[in-house]
């Protein structure tokens, strides 16, 4: 494979991010319970000096779809708590990109409520938007992750997928290993497929330390980054 220049801009096809939870970068990398996230790790990119924002969990949410922490309450809801900020919708639109939010146990398409089993809207911070859930035509991008492998196989991806496993399977309720037998059951049939290939970007990043590493207001996490057209192993 040849790589462009480092002076020329490249322009990803698709880009997807993963976001895992509440573990700090000691925990995962180099973790023998996580062999396929390291194996990434290894493969492609890894950002060793990056650092979440804040504790708890919400307002890394909200830096990585709007730029800022906004609230530092995790019980805000989309209707208790609305964002009118821009955000990565309200740019994508305007430049003319589309994009979904695959959300693992989301009750159904559209879905703006609160908690329910192992769906925790804290972790779907696109439900937040007002120009999501405004706007009919937004929310019916708020979509069960059981859709992720239908887009995939029939190529209907969006230019911009947000993936929010479960409260089990990012890690949060359950081991790490957990999170990483998902990650390669679901996250690698998509960085094999001809689509990613073609120019795709993986963004795999932990929201937060744990609470007992506050570095950096969040602590120090793990960032992979996974493309065909970015430098290996770096």
């Amino acid at each position: 494979m040849t790589l462009p220049p480092p002076s020329q801009n490249v322009r990803f096809g698709h880009v997807f991010i993963v976001v895992e939870e509440n573990a700090n970068y000691a925990s995962v990398i180099g973790n023998p319970s996580m062999p396929y996230l390291n194996g990434l790790a290894n493969q492609y990119g890894l950002a060793t000096n990056y650092f979440a924002n804040a504790h708890p969990s919400i307002p890394n949410y909200f830096e990585l779809t709007t730029g800022q922490t906004l609230t530092p309450f995790d019980s805000v809801t989309p209707q208790t708590f609305p964002v009118g900020d821009d955000n990565v919708v309200r740019q994508l639109l305007a430049a003319g990109k589309t994009w979904k939010s695959y959300a693992e146990d989301l009750p159904t398409i559209g879905y703006t409520g609160g908690d329910t089993g192992n769906y925790a809207v804290r972790h779907n911070p696109l439900a937040y938007m007002n120009d999501v859930q405004n706007v009919p035509a937004q929310k019916l991008n708020l979509v069960p992750f059981s859709q992720f492998s239908a887009d995939l196989a029939g190529s209907t991806l969006p230019d911009y997928s947000f993936i929010v496993p479960n409260l089990c399977n990012d890690g949060h309720n359950c081991p790490l290993a957990t999170a990483d037998t998902w990650l390669m059951n679901n996250i690698d049939p998509l960085i094999r497929s001809p689509v990613f290939q073609a120019g795709g970007l993986l963004i795999i990043v932990f929201d937060e330390a744990d609470l007992l590493d506050f570095t950096s207001g969040g602590g120090h996490v793990a960032a992979v980054i996974v493309s065909p057209l970015g430098k290996r192993g770096y």
